[in-house]
């Protein structure tokens, strides 16, 4: 069947910014059948091709992202919301982002992801699952969903929404259904962002602030410091723009270089406090060691905090570390809307930047400070050739850290709450159904253990969990279901499980107390989410009333304080410290007199035993010279301790010893002393004595060499006669000298009565040439007599030393 021509027109204008409803959806809403689309190659090809009829120069729908921006941050999370003015309405509608000048039938030319936020009321398309359509036909003047902004490079972006109402299809290339939105300038110039205007909201918005910190070994591998990697605890506050803890383009305050150096929050604290007329809330929460670890095993820190009109600003920082001076955070976050609300969430990537107090480049440079001092900046790819986020084609940085800020509350008489619904007061918590039980025959469980305790005591949404355990895996090719299981919950008291068909919401927080001295009334509410499908009256009460004190003894002398705030974390992170909390006076004494109130609190906590805390310790130093020149020694390397004296003591060796060798030292020659001369070897003329000494230590290693070990001399006794026979009588005399002499020798050998022994013999080669050895002689017996005894008369030994130099 084909439809008349007045009935719907076949669009195919390329830059069609409008997106239509699916065609079997916008069948649901046609009282007349419409021709089938021809089919197309090309990516989400049948939305590019919606019949409709066109309709120009209404105003009765909007396309409209929170904050009204001009442009967007990349990675940022953004609200963008569908709405019709009363008493119009919408049934079906498409929702889709692409790049500008981009027709939409190839997957590049699409931009940044969308997030559900109501599964109810909105679903990923199933033709073209970039695209955001309706869940369920039905009658609705508004929809949410988040957009989350494309990385750097992708230029401007077109947000484009079409509407189905009755018969028509809306859409169109400009005005009220389309936003355009382009890329910010990642070049500061000295500036944080544009000015900061004046804030017309009512009342007070609480948020809590979660920090996802992403940088870890596998997300950037190159240099990471696999062993003190951590972010250090958190610091900022919100505050008015008449304060800045810190803005690029601007100088670090002392308070921001202890952060960014040192990972000390306490001087940026002290800094803060000063600022109180500024500063609403001190926002604090805990350090991570490690940097990285799975949610499932450690939460992501979080801290809560408020703002009002005049301090609707948000800023904070924490360190990487180990660093020189680099951090991440927020500067002059606004959450203040231009229609006098407050800005529901803030989802941002953070990427690093440098405080301006160090100039080193890598992780655990060496300290190195910056003078003067520098500007913070943004770091980039192309900043050092040794830094771990160095691109030689100057690519963007990975982000290496999330921060998500959500509303959780709002307080007070608010000026505007139309743009929010009922969801984003409160978070749906019905739980989810679980499925049949899947677990696979091969894997045996115990029983689930009961469920434990809502992880929230109040009304905030929690999860609650239940265990069982894993006894026997009979094939290893079937995976088993996991052993922990999750479910939401509340705190006692939030649910009216009762049988009525009412859905209601959680409790808002409790209004302000009506008077601000002595007795009073607060109020707070909820609302009906679901009525029952009866049509039936909900009967459940949706506000409640209390009495409330404020200061019971009013007098002139009275002053009005704030209520008091969080705990200050502990002062010592390890063992027994203390901490404090703050208010402060909203209203002095009508008499003028001083306030006598406290407006301080301080109590004992205790921490981990302090031998749980890591310490933040330099890189080693070069090793030292050897203690020698040669052969063996010592030589030394040490390190500085870079904790803070209150992190407690830190166990870890701050020097390191080991020994070292070097070529072996020269080994002169060692000679014994020199013996007496000689006799003349002549008994008459010209003769010589001589001298001898013994090498004990041969030269090694290009030692000395020995020098001589013989020396001689002349010596002249008497001239020699010449008579023959005086020559005779010399001979004669010659001879019976050394039978003397022999018999001498003799008579010397006799070392034991009985007994005539020989001589000494010479000393036996060394057992070594070095190290230690022996040398060994020998005295024989040479003559026994017979009145001796044989045991008395006997051979002898003697042993001795020899080389004992080292090798």
């Amino acid at each position: 069947m084909r439809l008349s021509p007045a009935t719907l027109k076949l669009s195919r204008t390329p830059a069609l910014l409008a997106l239509a409803l699916p065609l079997a959806a916008a069948l649901a809403f046609s009282d007349e059948t419409l021709d089938k689309v021809p089919k197309s190659e090309g990516y989400c090809s049948r939305i590019l091709r919606a019949q409709g009829t066109r309709r120009e120069g209404y105003t009765e729908f909007s396309l409209r992202v929170e904050g009204d921006p001009d442009f967007y941050k990349p990675g940022t999370s953004y609200r963008v919301t569908l709405s019709a003015a009363p008493p119009s309405y919408f049934r079906g509608f498409t929702l889709i982002a692409l790049k500008e000048n981009r027709e939409g039938d190839k997957e590049e030319d699409h931009a940044g992801t969308f997030q559900i936020i109501d599964e109810e009321e909105t679903q990923f398309m199933s033709n073209c699952p970039v695209a955001v359509t309706e869940s369920t036909p039905r009658r609705r003047t508004r929809i949410q969903v988040f957009w989350i902004a494309p990385p750097a490079g992708t230029g401007c972006v077109i947000l484009k929404a079409s509407i189905v109402q009755k018969r028509i299809i809306y859409f169109q290339d400009e005005g009220s259904l389309t936003k355009k939105l382009c890329e910010q300038d990642s070049t500061f110039d000295g500036v944080t962002d544009k000015p900061i205007l004046d804030c017309c909201a009512c009342g007070t918005a609480k948020y809590r602030l979660t920090f996802y910190g992403n940088w870890s070994e596998k997300t950037h591998p190159k240099d990471y410091p696999r062993r003190a990697n951590h972010w250090s605890a958190i610091i900022g506050g919100s505050h008015s723009k008449n304060y800045v803890l810190w803005e690029y383009g601007g100088y670090a305050s002392e308070g921001v270089k202890q952060v960014a150096e040192l990972g000390s929050p306490v001087k940026m604290e002290e800094e803060i406090r000063q600022q109180s007329d500024e500063v609403l809330t001190v926002i604090k929460a805990k350090a991570q060691w490690p940097a990285w670890q799975p949610l499932n095993v450690r939460a992501a820190p979080s801290a809560e905090f408020s703002v009002d009109r005049t301090r609707h600003l948000m800023s904070f920082l924490t360190m990487m570390g180990p660093s020189p001076d680099w951090n991440v955070g927020l500067s002059a976050e606004d959450l203040c809307t231009k229609e006098c609300g407050w800005v529901q969430k803030v989802v941002q990537d953070l990427i690093p930047w440098d405080a301006g107090t160090d100039s080193g480049v890598t992780y655990e440079s060496p300290n190195k400070p910056t003078i003067p001092q520098e500007k913070i900046r943004p770091l980039t790819s192309l900043d050092h050739p040794q830094s771990p986020f160095y691109d030689p084609e100057g690519g963007s940085i990975t982000q290496v850290a999330r921060v998500v800020i959500e509303r959780i509350a709002r307080k007070g008489e608010q000026c505007n709450i139309v743009p929010d619904n009922v969801d984003d007061i409160v978070a749906d918590l019905a739980p989810e159904e679980k499925d049949e039980d899947d677990t696979p025959e091969t894997c045996i469980y115990s029983n689930w253990s009961p469920w434990s305790a809502c992880s929230s005591s109040t009304c905030d949404k929690g999860k609650r969990m239940r265990q069982r355990m894993l006894k026997a895996q009979l094939d290893l090719s079937v995976p088993c279901p996991d052993t922990q299981d999750f479910q939401p919950c509340m705190g006692p008291g939030c649910s009216d499980e009762d049988g009525s068909t009412c859905t209601m919401s959680e409790w808002i927080t409790w209004s302000p107390c009506s008077i601000s001295c002595g007795m009073g009334m607060r109020s707070r509410e909820r609302y009906v989410k679901q009525f029952p499908e009866d049509g039936s009256v909900c009967t459940l009460p949706t506000e409640e009333t209390e009495k409330c004190t404020v200061n019971e003894e009013c007098s002139p002398s009275s002053c009005l304080m704030t209520e008091w705030g969080e705990w200050d974390e502990c002062s010592a992170t390890c063992g027994m410290g203390m901490k404090k909390r703050h208010r402060m006076i909203k209203m002095s004494p009508a008499d003028g007199s001083m306030c006598k109130a406290e407006t301080s609190q301080a109590e004992k906590c205790m921490m981990p035993e302090c031998h749980t805390i890591p310490c933040l310790l330099s890189p080693w130093s070069e090793w030292s010279d050897c203690s020698v020149t040669c052969g063996k020694g010592m030589r030394t390397r040490q390190r500085m301790l870079k904790s803070l004296a209150e992190l407690g003591d830190c166990n870890e060796d701050l020097e390191q010893v080991e020994k070292c060798m070097l070529p072996e030292c020269p080994i002169d020659c060692e000679l014994t002393e020199w013996s007496q001369w000689s006799e003349c070897n002549k008994s008459c003329g010209k003769g010589h004595v001589i001298r001898t000494r013994m090498i004990q230590m041969e030269p090694q290693f290009g030692g000395a060499p020995c020098p001589e070990t013989v020396q001689r001399k002349k010596c002249r006794i008497r001239k020699c006669l010449r008579n023959p026979s005086i020559q005779k009588l010399r001979w004669r005399e010659a001879r019976e000298s050394r039978r003397s002499e022999q018999l001498k020798e003799e008579s010397e050998g006799e070392q034991f009565p009985g007994c005539r022994m020989r001589p000494w013999t010479a000393w036996s080669e060394c057992t070594k040439l070095c190290g230690g050895g022996i040398q060994e002689r020998y005295m024989t017996v040479k003559k026994r007599f017979k009145s001796s005894q044989f045991t008395s008369c006997k051979d002898k030994k003697e042993i001795r030393a020899c080389n004992v130099h080292p090798c």
